[in-house]
């Protein structure tokens, strides 16, 4: 089992872009086109067509190290450490200013503003994107009126990358980023985090502030008994209605030091849209945020990073919107040992935990039993694993080609995506709706 645990780590190692052995490699992407994150041309339709199964994505280096999906943008780093966009723009978010029209966000271009750093990892949000140099130095651009950036109080726009000075002298290894908040990992463990901090999701730091409109106090139950037309549909309102009645939160504008984690080593963290989890060398697993479709895994919403109920020893963590993943180590028994799982909860009403009903406590993915996770990825409403015989697999919502089967349909179980037969994936990454996968050449 100590060498899972190292080919693992090994693994991981590739796909975030720490290394820099160079390979020919491929980007695909599919799901939904209509802000331009696949990175397809233009049809007769605008740059608004859906893909149902991997398509290629042209215009890239081949070279390309690893990928990142923000809500509707993309990010791709080479070998060389650059940084490649496409998606979204109208916040900036793909680091090329704001004159061009609608019509080029499809194209991928290198981001402007980073001659001078050699990026090893990128990662996005909705409206900013972020790159770690090879100093673990941490780069930012695009806009957030949440303070996201982390550039000062105040500073809501950066349409070229800028350098969080408050983190200068860290060595940042990891950001996640949800609709307002962000953290970030360093090299030794620690945690910092900044921007919007109502219910714990940023730990203590925002303990004794109002708490907001999206957090498990929230009445569901009426909306949840008008779910004719669409569920999804439903669910998406009550958190853009949330999500307009917290614009005058609380704000931390620069990093701070999640100082109730100190004495802990972190070594993985992920970000929903309101919610964070925190996973700790010891093993234990913690969860701070919103807690309204169950996603912290607990049956408290006391402010902080508070343990998950989970029986299973957690190894990376992931989060979509409002759903939890993780890849655990889960003991079988004596003639088999230990095995490694996805487990899941939270929200479910499209089936991302890959499982029918309701579900706010941990629990396996049965559908891929027999096959070994070594990343796992969230969107809004779907999931996406990748497995050690690089193989892909999806569930959950199929709108748009999400699940990349060919289809729009949804599915309860884990799918192999059998379009990428024959295919060495390296790497899978989910976005708000749209997907990317780096494969070798």
């Amino acid at each position: 089992m100590q060498r899972l645990f190292k080919e693992e780590r090994a693994v991981r190692s590739v796909l975030i872009g720490f290394s820099r052995r160079w390979i020919a490699t491929k980007v695909l992407s599919f799901g939904d086109g209509s802000h331009g994150a696949l990175g397809l041309p233009t049809s007769l339709m605008g740059i608004g067509g859906d893909t149902f199964e991997p398509t290629p994505v042209d215009g890239l280096p081949p070279d390309v190290s690893s990928v990142s999906a923000g809500h509707y943008h993309s990010l791709a780093v080479t070998s060389r450490g650059e940084v490649w966009a496409w998606g979204r723009n109208n916040e900036a978010q793909l680091g090329r200013g704001l004159l061009e029209p609608r019509e080029s966000w499809n194209a991928p271009k290198r981001v402007e503003g980073l001659n001078q750093v050699r990026v090893q990892a990128a990662f996005a949000s909705g409206v900013i994107s972020t790159a770690i140099g090879d100093d673990g130095s941490l780069w930012v651009w695009g806009k957030s009126k949440h303070g996201q950036l982390g550039l000062g109080k105040g500073v809501t726009e950066a349409v070229l990358p800028s350098k969080v000075k408050a983190l200068a002298g860290e060595e940042i290894i990891k950001v996640s980023l949800g609709w307002g908040h962000a953290l970030a990992q360093t090299k030794d463990g620690k945690l910092f985090g900044w921007g919007y901090l109502a219910d714990g999701r940023l730990g203590q730091i925002g303990r004794g502030l109002e708490t907001s409109p999206l957090d498990s106090s929230a009445d569901i139950s009426k909306t949840t008994q008008q779910l004719s037309s669409s569920i999804l549909e439903v669910a998406e309102k009550l958190v853009l209605e949330g999500i307009e009645k917290e614009k005058d939160m609380p704000i931390m504008w620069e990093p701070c030091l999640i100082e109730e984690l100190c004495g802990v080593e972190v070594i993985d963290m992920a970000c929903g849209l309101d919610h964070s989890l925190v996973l700790c060398r010891d093993g234990s697993l913690l969860s701070g945020g919103s807690n309204i479709y169950g996603q912290l895994g607990r049956a408290t919403q006391d402010l902080g990073f508070l343990p998950v109920v989970i029986s299973f020893r957690p190894l990376s963590v992931a989060a979509g919107l409002g759903h939890s993943l993780a890849i655990c180590q889960i003991v079988s028994s004596e003639v088999t040992g230990d095995a490694t799982s996805i487990v899941s909860w939270g929200w479910n009403q499209s089936s991302q935990l890959g499982r029918e009903g309701t579900e706010s406590l941990p629990l396996v993915v049965e559908g891929l039993s027999g096959e070994t996770p070594i990343s796992v990825s969230g969107g809004r409403a779907h999931s996406i694993a990748l497995t050690s015989k690089g193989e892909l697999w999806a569930w959950g919502c199929g709108k748009n080609g999400r699940l990349g089967l060919g289809s729009s349909y949804d599915e309860v179980e884990p799918m192999l995506v059998e379009s990428l037969e024959g295919c060495e994936v390296l790497q899978a990454a989910s976005g708000f709706d749209h997907n990317l996968v780096l494969v070798a050449e």
